[in-house]
């Protein structure tokens, strides 16, 4: 799912005065996902055919049959169904008795069921005319819009994400009105001025991506996508769109993003593909519903918007988060591969130019919470702090970029890949230890600790580096290098870093080095005269605050405080200022957007007398014209920087 905007605010009511990581092992997160019984098949009988005229109700009548089969010996059940919604007419089962109170529709058997056993439970229901953002209708559009938990708005069921099942859907509408659902048609049938869709997926789904998606005088592009390892084989392309939409990009692009998803993480799973662009009432940018994404009005001039959705039916819909604590394995998983396909598309520079912007957002919006907060495996959160764009989209991306840093890309990819084709996962569920034990199983090592830093924990590491060059005479010299952090949560970010060391002849070399406590020095020692020293020169680390410090020798001919401007500037990766101290300084340094807004801090630190040289890099700040303050004492000056792409 993509959000339609990207300013995320949460109320501090919600938000716990601290939350870290708690042991979790492979078996309670599991548990997190079971439940007394196990969903096979929805079959929703619906007649909207009323919705689609003025004034446009809401109300609609429905027969489903839910199919379950016992986990263990039981005598009743209960299913999610909104009571302000949903009224239950009545429930078929002999001798079944129920009561529906609030969300919660319980049903008692007519007898104690066995393991194993299958039961058939016959529903009969209304959806009342009330707007609940579940079942939309408006000027021609009824749509539904599940996540996390708005299933139980429109029909019965067990509402969690852990629990696919098959549906078959049928939908009773004008005949003018064009329907489309998950799966594949199986049939429509005209009869007069009605037609009957028949909707079948055969594959499995959780309940908040199932939908009906129409409109009366929906237009329909049509084109089949070939399968690239039988060329011969193929399926359906559906484009769903308005009168005057333009979808020439889309049947260009849907193509052309699956045949890339496909190399990289195994063929489409599905046996359509399906996306349809709704109106101003549809809540999101895009929503990933298996088989049939629904896009905002003009999604389809948005090729990233396309490619992020359609990522999902691989990692989100044919692998679905098992609990809402890992519903980064969605959402960070789609917001990065979108990425990749500007990669593929548009080359590395641009790909790593978008993804620094992901990492600013986070780095300016951060919440402080971890992306893993295993108390939503059991109560979930409020809608915007479960789809945090900061958090759950931007670093959960930025986390799989940086585990591409880690492993390198031929590991990396391959990890993706054999997550993404493993029988355990497919149509399944996965939970956060499921995609770590995939990573140590590929790599035949063990990254726990990565996970644990970047996922398991909140927030990211602040640099405070120093560096030093010193002659040794006879043609020789030392770099001498102290990697510090200096955040305020105690938590060490254990990360290999790259370190670039420049010469006076103009040449340079790139190395990494295992930065594994804090402080931690370095020395390097080289038979030409290094000129400066750049830590993560490339911004691979992108979760992190940085500033590496020069200390330059005479500080007693510093004649006063002073801030130069910056070299290079304007500057498009890093540049350094140089600050003068005659005394011992508290030194504060900002950098300030046209707007007055503070958006990085650089430096809050005391430094001695001296003379020193600062570098920053670029990462987390858009294209633009700053100011970079500096305050030392009753000291203070600003500089005009410039950062370009």
């Amino acid at each position: 799912m993509r959000k339609l905007t990207l300013s995320i605010f949460i109320s501090l009511a919600f938000l716990p005065l601290a939350l870290h990581a708690v042991a979790v092992t492979s078996d309670t997160a599991h548990w997190y996902m079971q439940h007394s019984y196990d969903v096979l098949n929805y079959k929703l009988n619906l007649d909207v055919y009323s919705c689609y005229a003025a004034p446009f109700p809401g109300n609609f009548s429905a027969k489903e049959v839910v199919t379950i089969k016992a986990d263990s010996v039981l005598n009743s059940i209960k299913l999610n169904a909104v009571n302000t919604s949903l009224l239950i007419d009545s429930v078929r089962l002999a001798g079944v008795s129920f009561s529906h109170v609030h969300d919660t529709l319980a049903i008692q058997l007519d007898r104690t069921y066995q393991v194993g056993e299958v039961i058939n439970i016959r529903i009969s229901y209304h959806h009342n005319n009330v707007a609940d953002n579940g079942f939309y209708v408006s000027n021609g559009f009824v749509f539904t819009d599940a996540p996390p938990e708005g299933a139980r708005k429109w029909f019965p069921c067990w509402d969690r994400p852990s629990d696919k099942a098959s549906t078959d859907i049928t939908v009773k509408v004008p005949s003018n009105v064009r329907l489309g659902s998950n799966g594949l048609l199986s049939d429509s049938t005209i009869i007069a001025d009605t037609i009957y869709y028949h909707w079948v997926s055969t594959d499995p789904v959780s309940t908040y991506l199932i939908t009906i998606t129409s409109k009366a005088g929906f237009s329909i592009a049509k084109k089949y996508w070939h399968h690239l390892d039988n060329p011969n084989d193929s399926i359906p392309v559906r484009l769903y769109y308005s009168i005057g939409e333009d979808v020439a990009n889309a049947l260009n692009v849907v193509p052309q993003v699956t045949n890339f998803y496909s190399t990289k993480f195994g063929e489409y799973p599905f046996q359509k593909i399906g996306f349809a662009t709704l109106n101003s009432s549809f809540p999101w940018g895009g929503m990933e519903n298996q088989t049939m994404i629904n896009l905002q009005p003009g999604g389809y001039s948005n090729s990233s918007l396309m490619a992020h959705e359609h990522s999902h039916q691989w990692f989100g819909d044919m692998i679905t988060c098992g609990t809402w604590a890992d519903i980064w394995l969605n959402e960070g998983f789609a917001t990065y591969c979108d990425k990749l396909y500007t990669e593929y598309t548009m080359g590395y520079y641009t790909y790593k130019g978008s993804m620094n912007i992901l990492a600013g957002y986070y780095l300016n919006h951060n919440p402080g919470l971890p992306i893993y907060n295993p108390s939503w495996a059991i109560h979930t959160p409020p809608t915007d702090l479960l789809y945090s764009t900061a958090l759950i989209y931007n670093k959960g991306a930025c986390v799989l970029h940086q585990l591409r840093y880690v492993l390198g890309d031929s590991l990396f990819f391959a990890v993706m890949n054999a997550y993404a084709m493993d029988t355990a996962f497919r149509f399944k569920n996965a939970v956060t230890l499921d995609f770590i034990a995939k990573v140590n199983q590929v790599s035949s090592s063990d990254y726990q600790w990565f996970f644990d830093e970047w996922v398991y924990e909140p927030n990211h590491p602040v640099y405070s580096n120093t560096y030093n060059i010193r002659d040794l005479g006879s043609g020789s010299w030392r770099v001498d290098l102290e990697l510090k952090q200096v955040q305020s949560d105690p938590l060490f970010f254990r990360m290999p870093v790259e370190i670039k060391v420049r010469f006076a002849d103009a040449t340079d070399t790139t190395f990494k080095v295992e930065n594994i406590s804090n402080p931690q020095e370095y020395s390097f020692t080289y038979s030409k005269q290094p000129s400066s020293l750049v830590f993560d020169p490339n911004g691979n680390i992108l979760l992190k605050q940085s500033t590496t410090v020069v200390g330059v020798a005479e500080p007693a001919a510093v004649p006063g405080f002073s801030l130069s401007q910056n070299d290079p500037n304007p500057f498009r990766e890093s540049t350094s200022v140089k600050l003068s101290l005659p005394s011992e300084s508290h030194v504060s340094l900002v950098i300030i957007d046209s707007s007055g807004k503070q958006v990085m801090n650089l430096l809050d630190r005391k430094f001695s007398a001296g003379l020193f040289r600062i570098e920053f890099s670029a990462d987390g700040l858009s294209p633009g014209i700053y100011y970079l303050r500096m305050q030392a004492g009753e000291f203070t000056e600003t500089k005009k920087i410039a950062v370009v792409k």
